[in-house]
């Protein structure tokens, strides 16, 4: 259940990042109400994966699923540039996600 609960933590820490943008240094009142939820929300499914996981696991692939989902937000909902090398930067991080999982403990 912590992979779970990590993902879904992962999934948040995207919908924080691209409300947060949205709401224009909160100063829009639901963007920014949705920044805070999604924030508090996200940390609180991290905390319950930590209970299992190792530190080093479960921070990395939070961060990583928040980095690459926001990579592809802002390429599919607010028109961010696409480069070869953005492409093989995120390319990059998710083989050490994946790599990380292959071989973590937990």
């Amino acid at each position: 259940m912590a992979w779970v609960y990590l993902f879904v933590a992962g999934i948040l820490e995207i919908v924080w990042a691209y409300a947060m943008k949205q709401s224009h240094g909160f100063s829009r009142l639901i963007p920014s109400l949705v920044t805070l939820g999604a924030m508090i929300a996200s940390f609180g499914l991290l905390a319950l994966a930590l209970r299992s996981l190792p530190l080093g696991t479960a921070y990395m692939i939070w961060t990583g699923i928040g980095a690459l989902g926001a990579f592809a937000v802002g390429i599919a909902f607010l028109g961010e540039g696409v480069s070869a090398s953005r492409l093989v930067a995120a390319a990059l991080i998710l083989a050490g996600l994946l790599l990380m999982k292959l071989t973590a403990s937990a």
